[in-house]
């Protein structure tokens, strides 16, 4: 008989790859083209969301970010994610989710939404620790 670790978190939520959006996103295309052709393409989002925070444009950064956030978050659903455990920054496809997750921390830190930022670089620490110090710089 087969025994299962009851104590073990769940397993690792890898979201699948979009190699035509990333591809083109990776060519050059610009982000807003690539957005457009590929809603779900979370890393098109995250990198609006970065070009306009650099910008200034915290309002549009955090509804960039937002839109990002959602379409990713109803991709890990549809890939077995129950709403916690761990989305790996190693695994390529997770990095757009894991952008937008810390693009929308720091615009809603920008526009005074502080519980809201604090509550998304939580979750980005849960999810990946790994990420979180990427995009955190440390």
């Amino acid at each position: 008989m087969e025994t299962q670790n009851l104590l073990a978190g769940p397993p690792p939520t890898h979201l699948p790859d979009t190699p035509e959006a990333r591809e083109a996103l990776e060519s050059g295309a610009a982000a807003s083209d690539v957005a457009a052709r590929f809603p779900a393409f979370s890393a098109a989002w995250a990198t609006l969301a970065d070009e306009y925070f650099a910008q200034g444009h915290a309002v549009t950064s955090y509804a960039f970010a937002r839109t990002g956030y959602h379409r990713g978050l109803d991709q890990l659903r549809r890939a077995g994610w129950k709403g916690h455990g761990p989305i790996p920054w190693d695994h390529e496809p997770n990095r757009g989710f894991l952008r937008c997750l810390h693009a929308l921390a720091r615009a809603a830190l920008a526009i005074g939404e502080k519980d809201e930022a604090e509550r998304c670089s939580q979750f980005l620490k849960e999810s990946s620790p790994a990420a979180a110090a990427e995009l955190n710089g440390t």
